[in-house]
């Protein structure tokens, strides 16, 4: 795929159709984060008429590709500058790393790092429209690397101990995820592995100790309060 922009209205609400004929298929999946039933038929309409968010590969073999994803009340991209930061933090290449991204919303940071060699991405979404679009988003561009999944994102966390290099956690703000979902990536991340919080507030060093994790880098931008962090045994070596 080049790198021009992915915008058709069209393909997002032909979309939104097939997540939507999915959902009805599937009753028993994992509930949608949005409020409603995702397979309504009124409600996809609505979500297709709103769909005009954008998001943008940052940098790797994909960067400055703007991709057309659905909006969300309660859904926030990675901003740019906090995905610049974050790997450069990491590094640029992060060949030979297996990623999950827990809380994948509109897949930004899942992608964002199968654009920079990431062996494996493994993308969990509740949201089965969401969850649709990514998988859609990884197929143009030809990340064959990447696993989308509809389902629990504390579950994904617990299905593969210590196997995880780096671990996304973005879940809703309004939520009380926080400390599960950190308690679970302890469990799921390597020994040198990182995990990667974003939260409406800062965790403080305290908090995080008592949870067998240390902050090894920090930005807040605008609203956003983003963590890199690390095991405290492993930074203590």
């Amino acid at each position: 795929m080049g790198r021009s922009a992915i915008k058709s209205e069209g393909a997002l609400r032909a979309l939104v159709q097939k997540a939507a004929a999915a959902a009805e298929a599937a009753p028993d999946a994992a509930p949608a984060r949005k409020r409603g039933t995702a397979g309504n038929s009124s409600n996809a309409a609505r979500v297709a008429a709103s769909a005009a968010g954008e998001i943008r590969i940052i940098g790797g073999q994909w960067r400055r590709t703007k991709l057309a994803v659905l909006t969300r009340p309660d859904l926030r991209p990675t901003p740019d500058r906090v995905r610049e930061t974050l790997f450069n933090w990491l590094g640029q290449d992060l060949a030979g790393w297996r990623c999950l991204d827990a809380f994948a919303g509109t897949g930004a940071l899942g992608l964002e790092a199968a654009s920079r060699n990431a062996t494996q991405v493994r993308m969990v979404e509740s949201d089965v429209q969401l969850a649709a679009q990514i998988k859609q988003l990884a197929q143009k561009l030809g990340a064959t690397q990447v696993e989308v999944s509809r389902g629990d994102a504390l579950a994904a966390l617990q299905a593969y101990p210590a196997h995880w290099d780096l671990i996304f956690l973005d879940p809703p703000f309004s939520g009380q995820l926080f400390v599960p979902a950190l308690k679970a990536a302890h469990a799921a991340v390597t020994a040198q592995g990182f995990i990667y919080l974003e939260a409406p507030e800062a965790w403080s060093e305290e908090a995080l100790a008592e949870l067998g994790l240390v902050r090894h880098r920090y930005l807040k931008a605008g609203a956003v309060h983003a963590h890199l962090l690390k095991k405290a045994e492993a930074a203590e070596h």
